[in-house]
Parts: structure tokens; C-alpha cells; sequence
């Protein structure tokens, strides 16, 4: 385990998460996924820690309204969110994370695009 640094494009929004060096990351085929590139880092909830930003954070809801897409008002980044599909954890975007302390990853495809039909 590593303590990973990371954050939005300005800098206002600053989180830590603890989650392996080689971590295992999902690329999801949903519309929100496809069209900002993001690359999910599944933490536990209390492996995640906001430091600073929260002030700037807006929230962008959609489809059942569950997901909350959490991103800076002054540059638009969303760096993490809190999943619809398991709200106890927070999804970072790997992509989001500062330079040095991931020395590689598995990138795993997610059907997000079906996820939840027929319930």
C-alpha cells in the first residue's frame, strides 16, 4: 500500500488516498466515462481523504440521481466521485493522481454502459 497524492487541473481540490503502488483500475464504457477519459481507482471510503477544496466542489447528478460527480467549479476537473453502484467507496480518477507514486497498473474494462439493467 501507498499513500497516493492528487487533485483537480488548479489545484484547489486536494485529496490523499492510500491504495496499492500496482493498482487495479476500471475503464468504463459509460456516456460520463467515455467522454471525460476517466480511469476509476476504487478506494474504500476511509482510504480517502479530502484535504483541501471542498468549498469548490459542485455536484452534477444524472439518471437516478444516486452518483454524485464531484468536480471543481474553477477548472472543471472531477478527480474523485462517489459511485452510484457502491456509495461506501470513492472512485479517483487515476489520472488525476500526482506523478511518482504509482509504478504501474492493470487497466480492467467495466461495462458501465449496461451496469443495472433489469433492476
Amino acid at each position: 500500500m501507498a499513500t497516493h497524492a492528487g487533485g483537480c487541473h488548479c489545484g484547489r481540490v486536494r485529496f490523499e488516498v492510500e491504495a496499492p503502488a500496482r493498482p487495479v483500475v476500471l475503464e468504463c464504457n459509460c456516456s460520463i466515462c467515455v467522454q471525460s477519459g476517466y480511469l476509476h481507482l476504487m478506494v474504500p471510503v476511509q482510504d480517502f481523504r479530502l484535504l483541501s477544496g471542498g468549498e469548490v466542489l459542485s455536484n452534477y447528478s444524472f439518471g437516478t440521481r444516486t452518483a454524485q460527480h464531484l468536480f471543481c467549479s474553477v477548472c472543471g476537473i472531477k478527480s474523485f466521485y462517489v459511485p452510484r453502484a457502491d456509495p461506501w467507496h470513492r472512485s479517483v480518477n487515476v489520472r488525476c493522481l500526482d506523478a511518482g507514486t504509482i509504478e504501474g497498473m492493470e487497466v480492467r474494462p467495466f461495462n458501465g454502459r449496461e451496469w443495472g439493467r433489469g433492476r
